[in-house]
């Protein structure tokens, strides 16, 4: 069970849990490649090819899955096509579905469960290599994202009043576990200094074989507490 202090009530939802699926997810399809001799491995996918993989690795261990949910804040909006999306709410049950405020007055009104039971979860997917027209090579995005991106995402998470659970979720591809240690803990401390509400991660490490210049994974997954 996590451990969550005022406003946050215990839930079913257990990070380190959560951790082991989403690395096993990535470390299967690493071996996948492999058996396969594919000439580019998981690393070369982009993060919305990433995340099918999680999502079955999540079903497997019991969850409902709901990908691409409106944040809650933004849940009223009379179009569906408008605000804000998390990349994957998980409830306790897969058959359950999240409550959708637009369907007050209707037979569904009452089913479902509430967004404050559920957990919100970002992902985001950075490599330190990655491929540009078919090759190989130093990713200048890299930082960049990580000091903007994976912040926001944490920002996004903790600003919205309607979500209890939030966890963001990073998949970092590296050269070695050194460089993948280094920046990881560089990325915390740069957050905790701009005071982003995150703790401490669920760490999953593993190695990869080096076709771009990664040859290191790493699934970290940190509660994210409310502003």
């Amino acid at each position: 069970m996590v451990s969550c202090p005022p406003p946050y009530s215990c839930t079913v939802f257990d990070l380190d849990s959560i951790a082991d699926s989403l690395a096993a997810a990535i470390r299967n399809a690493a071996e996948r490649a492999d058996i396969e001799q594919s000439p580019l491995g998981v690393d070369a996918l982009d993060e919305l090819s990433i995340h099918p993989l999680l999502h079955a690795a999540l079903r497997d261990a019991g969850f409902g899955i709901h990908p691409e949910q409106r944040y809650p804040g933004d849940r009223l909006k009379s179009r569906r096509s408008e605000g804000e999306r998390c990349d994957i709410v998980l409830t306790e049950s897969p058959t359950d579905h999240l409550l959708d405020p637009l369907s007050a007055g209707t037979l569904f009104a009452h089913r479902g469960v509430a967004p404050d039971e559920a957990l919100w979860l970002e992902v985001k997917v950075i490599g330190q290599f990655s491929v540009y027209d078919g090759v190989g090579r130093p990713n200048p995005q890299y930082s960049g994202r990580l000091l903007g991106e994976v912040m926001r995402g944490a920002h996004k998470l903790a600003a919205d009043h309607g979500i209890a659970h939030a966890a963001l979720t990073l998949i970092l591809f590296n050269a070695d576990e050194a460089t993948a240690t280094h920046d990881l803990e560089a990325w915390m401390n740069r957050a905790l200094e701009k005071s982003v509400p995150i703790s401490w991660p669920s760490l999953r490490r593993f190695a990869i074989t080096d076709r771009i210049g990664n040859a290191q994974c790493t699934v970290a997954v940190m509660k994210v507490n409310r502003l």
